[in-house]
């Protein structure tokens, strides 16, 4: 039986990327010792940083004027770090918040600074987008946080505020959708989506940003202790990076961003398109803000929703079961689920139905 793991994080990778890390596990590169074993500093782990380093830059058009940071901590860490070293001149900053991750994040930076949520859907229960045109962004902020994709809700930007001073948390549509970083002077995202397993964080910031962070700063926590030192101040998640390089040179063999963009939105249409023309399942999300990377949806009872997530593992379908603010079922179906996963998860759920009329 075929198993499809739609996990909102971890999540699936491509095949061919985990056949690689079974080889690489034992003998990496012929070197005689596994990844996990190989120091830093050796020639083999600063090559697959190198590269790791380069195919980012690559596949997101990242310019020479920003650091690319590989960094240790979640995007929680984050939270924090964004406000502690950006919040240095009026110490005023700008969130739009849009979902349970968002919110953390404007929480944490309120303790720093002077920071306002000047937009929000949770009166909504995040199910929309706000309008960014339509948002009385105030003057002279060090900067405006958005969270691209919400993967509890299951919402996205389709277009960015028209700030100078963005700062964006892409964790669940990283590499999944094309983004024009260069709106951006900083972006960051956990990388357990779609890069690497869990721990590694990438952020990419704008040079000209870094060195001015507030004096409560922790070390650990200051852009300045990693940039200079090509995020090997201390020792990196290597395995993550590791990882994330394999991805990352997957990604550029099928075709970068934009070509699995394309796939992308073809599988959430399939999905979609079963749950609006269906009597049985709903997909609560305002239309235009539908995200293509976690596509949350319920039945007609809480019963039934227990129901199909039992049957669904029992047929290979795993952690399809919602988050516990929401409920129901939620299919995370980032670069690595492929076509094949969600037409069978289509079909698990076409027999559902007619199975619980």
């Amino acid at each position: 039986m075929a198993v499809y793991n739609f996990s909102a994080g971890p999540s699936m990778f491509a095949e061919e990327v985990k056949l690689q890390v079974q080889k690489d596990f034992l003998n990496y590169d012929n070197s005689g010792i596994s990844i996990v074993e190989m120091s830093h500093r050796s020639k083999w782990y600063s090559e697959i940083h190198a590269e790791a380093n380069a195919l980012f830059r690559e596949l997101l058009n990242i310019g020479d004027d920003y650091y690319v940071l590989f960094l240790q901590g979640g995007a929680s860490s984050q939270f924090e770090a964004v406000a502690l070293n950006l919040l240095n001149n009026t110490k005023k900053a700008d969130y739009i918040v849009t979902g349970n991750f968002s919110n953390k994040a404007f929480q944490a930076a309120s303790r720093y600074g002077d920071v306002v949520a000047v937009a929000s859907s949770k009166a909504d229960n995040y199910t929309y987008i706000p309008d960014v045109d339509k948002v009385q962004y105030r003057d002279n902020t060090d900067y405006v946080h958005i969270t691209t994709n919400n993967t509890i809700f299951g919402t996205h930007y389709t277009k960015f505020p028209k700030v100078n001073n963005l700062v964006g948390d892409m964790s669940s549509n990283i590499m999944g959708e094309v983004m024009d970083v260069s709106k951006f002077n900083l972006i960051y995202a956990g990388a357990q989506k779609n890069m690497a397993p869990s721990g590694l964080t990438i952020v990419a910031v704008k040079k000209n940003l870094v060195g001015h962070a507030q004096d409560i700063c922790p070390i650990m926590l200051n852009y300045q202790t990693q940039a200079p030192a090509d995020s090997l101040y201390n020792t990196p998640t290597t395995f993550s990076t590791y990882m994330a390089m394999l991805t990352f040179r997957w990604l550029k063999k099928f075709g970068g961003v934009a070509e699995i963009e394309k796939q992308n939105k073809y599988k959430a249409s399939m999905l979609y398109n079963l749950i609006d023309n269906s009597k049985l399942y709903k997909n609560n999300i305002e239309v235009n803000s539908r995200s293509i990377m976690n596509v949350p949806f319920v039945t007609t009872s809480k019963e039934l929703d227990a129901k199909f997530v039992k049957e669904a593992e029992e047929n290979g379908i795993i952690s399809i079961k919602g988050h516990k603010v929401v409920g129901g079922m939620r299919a995370s179906i980032y670069n690595g689920m492929p076509v094949e996963g969600v037409k069978y998860l289509a079909e698990f759920m076409k027999k559902f139905e007619l199975q619980n009329k």
